[in-house]
């Protein structure tokens, strides 16, 4: 039975991206019946938390809504009874994004946030905290819906279904959408006006499209895209790449750099690669293209640190009701509002057609059924339900299935604190270098956040001791 009143919980509500949120739920006024919206941080974010939360409030002001807007450091409390939790933290703050992609640069290694040995050291310091909140969910709110944007968000979904036994739970990423409105600005045609399916893992998934008479253009877009190498002296014209990237900023990947994909590679592919997969079939431009960057600019985080500052000082104009042009050049724009219309789209059963992270169920015949994919699904008042993908070519398929093996070995060194397992995570993973590289990084990392990492200790205090090089 629907409710006449909705709570819905936001964990990591200090967050930049809040006001694109909140208006997500203003935009669908008319067909969620909030009531309580509650924005729940920790100690650390209580400054942001009181300052975008206040923007929060007079947003739902102007708009003329009645909607409770409580700011708490008091997860439970926020939990008590919600019907919807999202989640958006990151543990440690920007702080350990910078670390996460520091370290492995000054290895000369892929130094990113969700991708590498950074990815991978997000997931052991996000899992455990997940895992939490899913405990609490379960004594406080048993029949909410956990919509799940925080990164790696395929990997946090995958542990809340595989350890925390919780299977009400979506998660969500910006970049199909992205890939959707990019794919459809190079056709020159209206999103309405295409259907588009995907299927992968999060920030390593393919996509097709159609038009709306059933002809697929998946290989015109592929030209349109990335047929541009065959013109190498076009490709690397300075003003070329500065209106390829001016583009891409638009469409919420700012934070990747618009390195040239091989179109051979691409054409014979057949399917269209998102933009993250430029870290594993060219590697090393990505890397220089990283290293160039680490010595002008300092890390991506550094950058973003600097661009929430200037958010935050917006975000305290007490004149200020409604989300600010600026919020797109954080990158990961389109995320909350993704995350708004899950929420609708269970409430209503409006079955829409998004892009999810939620069991394979058959979708992927390259990948078991129980583990966590994302792919296209139908979005039920019964959850996701995927649509069928079918099988990879083996070019495909093979990076496909080592890439989860590496989720899901990533993951059980986080649940386990297991230093052997971290290890072996750190060598299936083709951005990080085996061996006695992979081994120094790894101790490296996790004595640089310790702090956070209490399922490591004892291998910390080993490394620390020298007794573990």
């Amino acid at each position: 039975m629907k409710k006449d009143k909705l709570k819905i919980v936001t964990i990591g509500g200090g967050s930049s991206y809040t006001p694109e949120l909140i208006e997500g739920y203003i935009k669908r006024k008319d067909e969620l019946p909030i009531g309580e919206i509650w924005l729940v941080d920790i100690e650390e974010g209580k400054e942001k938390l009181e300052i975008v939360g206040a923007m929060a409030q007079r947003m739902v002001k102007a708009a003329g809504l009645d909607w409770e807007v409580h700011l708490t450091l008091d997860r439970r409390a926020a939990l008590k009874d919600a019907d919807f939790v999202s989640t958006q933290f990151r543990v440690g703050l920007l702080d350990a994004r910078i670390k996460d992609e520091r370290i492995p640069l000054s290895h000369g290694i892929i130094g990113q946030e969700t991708n590498g040995a950074g990815g991978m050291f997000k997931a052991f310091r996000t899992v455990p905290v997940i895992l939490e909140i899913v405990e609490d969910m379960k004594e406080l709110c048993p029949d909410a819906w956990l919509i799940n944007f925080t990164n790696p968000s395929g990997m946090i979904t995958e542990a809340v279904i595989r350890y925390g036994k919780w299977d009400k739970v979506v998660g969500l990423c910006n970049v199909p959408i992205s890939a959707r409105k990019l794919a459809a600005s190079a056709l020159e045609r209206k999103e309405e006006e295409l259907y588009f399916k995907f299927a992968g893992l999060n920030h390593f998934h393919w996509h097709r499209v159609w038009d709306n008479n059933g002809n697929e253009l998946t290989k015109e877009c592929i030209e349109k895209l990335y047929g541009e190498e065959k013109d190498f002296m076009k490709m690397y014209k300075p003003e070329h790449l500065k209106e390829k990237e001016e583009k891409e900023k638009k469409l919420g990947v700012a934070n990747i750099k618009n390195v040239a994909f091989m179109s051979q590679q691409i054409r014979d592919l057949g399917i269209l690669p998102c933009s993250y997969h430029r870290y594993y079939y060219i590697t090393d431009d990505m890397l220089q293209e990283e290293l160039e960057d680490f010595k002008n600019n300092g890390t991506r985080a550094e950058v973003v640190k600097r661009t929430e500052a200037e958010l935050f000082e917006l975000y305290k104009d007490p004149k200020l009701d409604y989300k600010p042009e600026q919020l797109m050049k954080r990158g990961g724009a389109y995320y909350s509002d993704a995350a708004c219309e899950v929420i609708n789209s269970i409430y209503n059963d409006k079955r829409a057609d998004m892009v999810v992270s939620t069991r394979n169920n058959g979708a992927i015949k390259d990948l078991p059924d129980d583990v966590v994919v994302e792919v296209s699904s139908i979005i039920t008042a019964a959850g996701p339900q995927p649509i069928a993908w079918g099988e990879f070519k083996p070019a495909a398929r093979g990076m496909l299935q080592i890439m989860k093996a590496m989720e899901l070995t990533t993951i059980e060194a986080a649940v386990t604190g297991n230093y052997g397992t971290a290890l072996h995570a750190f060598t299936i993973n083709p951005l990080v270098p085996s061996g006695k590289i992979a081994r120094q990084l790894l101790n490296e990392m996790l004595v640089a956040h310790k702090k956070h990492l209490p399922q490591f200790k004892d291998s910390i205090e080993a490394i620390e001791k020298g007794e573990l090089k």
